[in-house]
């Protein structure tokens, strides 16, 4: 069976596109490690900040990231193997750095007015991310829309902890 042309020009077989889920789940089980060094014993750090009455308990976040991450990796991946490395692929990139970011700056530094400018970033990332896949796939666009609203509500939390902690 000889592989599919791709738009770039390229030829993929269809083996080679399925190896490629898991090297997406590993970058980003890479960009979640980042995170998690940061957040090594945050858990009193969190429950003693000034919170909003909104913020959710710091057990949640594990469960909502995890199935977050899982589908940014398989987003990623229905994209790169209609397009291989393309301009949208770029824009995915950027949001995993910026993702990568976040927590060293808000757990690991402390730093809750430069983490807020990070996930601003990072949203505006997403939504450019989820416009750029929307032209090569509905459905990896999807798979972005709960991120790009967890990191809306995010954003929020970061900005009034900022706010209550300053």
């Amino acid at each position: 069976m000889t592989g599919a042309r791709c738009p770039t020009g390229r030829t993929t077989g269809r083996p080679t596109q399925w190896l490629a889920l898991p090297v997406f789940a590993l970058l980003v089980v890479a960009v979640a490690a980042v995170g998690g060094l940061a957040m090594r014993d945050t858990a009193v750090a969190y429950a003693d900040l000034a919170r909003p009455g909104w913020a959710p308990p710091g057990w949640l976040f594990g469960p909502v990231w995890a199935a977050l991450y899982a589908s940014i990796a398989v987003s990623g991946w229905l994209v790169w193997r209609r397009t291989g490395w393309t301009r949208a692929m770029w824009a995915y990139g950027v949001q995993l750095a910026l993702n990568a970011a976040w927590s060293p700056l808000f757990f690991g530094a402390g730093r809750y007015g430069l983490a807020f400018l990070d996930i601003v970033g990072l949203w505006l990332s997403i939504g450019v991310t989820i416009a750029l896949f929307g032209r090569i796939s509905r459905a990896a666009a999807a798979l972005l829309l709960p991120y790009w609203v967890w990191v809306a509500y995010a954003a929020a939390l970061n900005l009034a902890i900022w706010r209550m902690n300053a």
